[in-house]
């Protein structure tokens, strides 16, 4: 992992910590949190690929970023109370993420997502009453921290 990405990361951890937290007491994602982290992250991630010299990074970032919006949201629209906007904003972020190591790691860590989500809502539903949620944005940092540290 080249050196330039430590800053990203680092903020990226914080806010994984703060939202997994706050998404795990409140079912809710807050754009006060999301938005500005986020952006954080993007712009350190965008610097990082300018710093080593590989700009051609910067459309992994972009992409894995809107291609993991654009599945979420469609989710989102066709199950609103399922899965809500402040997940779609977040796959979005962890899309950023995953995209430094391409295609193939922004596809895996979602998957790993809904996967690891899965079994927390079947555990969920087999712990308690039906109508039984979840909070999904810790998942989606674990699928996305995974495949981090699992390398990119």
């Amino acid at each position: 992992m080249p050196w330039a990405l430590v800053p990203a990361l680092s903020v990226f951890a914080v806010l994984s910590g703060v939202l997994a937290v706050v998404d795990a007491r409140t079912r809710h994602l807050p754009d006060a949190i999301v938005l500005p982290g986020g952006a954080a992250v993007v712009l350190l991630l965008d610097a990082a690929a300018l710093a080593i010299g590989e700009p051609a990074r910067l459309a992994g970032i972009g992409g894995g970023a809107v291609g993991a919006f654009t599945a979420c949201l469609a989710l989102h629209l066709a199950r609103p109370a399922a899965f809500g906007g402040g997940d779609v904003k977040l796959a979005a972020l962890c899309g950023a993420v995953l995209g430094w190591g391409g295609f193939e790691a922004v596809a895996s860590g979602l998957a790993l997502a809904f996967l690891a989500g899965g079994i927390g809502a079947a555990g969920a539903l087999l712990a308690s009453a039906r109508g039984a949620s979840i909070a999904f944005g810790p998942f989606l940092l674990f699928g996305a921290w995974w495949r981090v540290l699992t390398g990119l």
